[in-house]
């Protein structure tokens, strides 16, 4: 059964859900990427709890690394470039190129992008490090304006 809460967060309200087997998604209230049926709220569920926690860390500033157990459901291309996103190490960003050469796919750049940008778990699998190759911000689910800041808070450098 999956389980969802509502968090508040520094950049607005966050949707976290999830199952018994791991962390299924994390959104921005504007992001459109959520599901229709999120399933049965439950603001105590312990994995809920936890992401929770590590997010206040994260935006405190004490925690740049999350370790929670990840079952975002997508299409195995999908869950290929999701993995792939979270060893894009904190503080740093890739271009869509590097992530498509990261998951040996050198010619799937546009799909890279496409696959970054049903990225279900915001933050916590970071697809707001990947920016354009001349190193420009370029779309993201939660707003370019959320992508700044978060960028901001690990303190990368980007033209706008």
């Amino acid at each position: 059964m999956n389980r969802f809460t509502v968090i508040d967060t520094p950049l607005g309200k966050m949707t976290l859900q999830a199952n018994q087997h791991g962390l299924l998604g994390a959104w921005f209230e504007t992001q459109t990427t959520q599901p229709n049926e999120l399933g049965v709220r439950d603001d105590e569920f312990a994995l809920l709890h936890e992401t929770k926690v590590q997010l206040d860390e994260y935006f405190a500033g004490i925690r740049n690394q999350f370790d929670l157990p990840l079952a975002a459901q997508g299409t195995a291309f999908q869950t290929q470039v999701w993995q792939a996103l979270t060893t894009i190490p904190f503080g740093e960003t890739w271009s869509y190129q590097q992530l498509a050469d990261a998951i040996d796919n050198p010619k799937a750049v546009r799909a890279v992008g496409l696959a970054n940008g049903k990225n279900p778990i915001s933050i916590i699998v970071p697809c707001h490090r990947v920016i354009g190759k001349s190193g420009k911000l370029t779309g993201y689910a939660g707003g370019v304006e959320r992508k700044a800041a978060l960028l901001k808070l690990e303190n990368i450098e980007f033209d706008v």
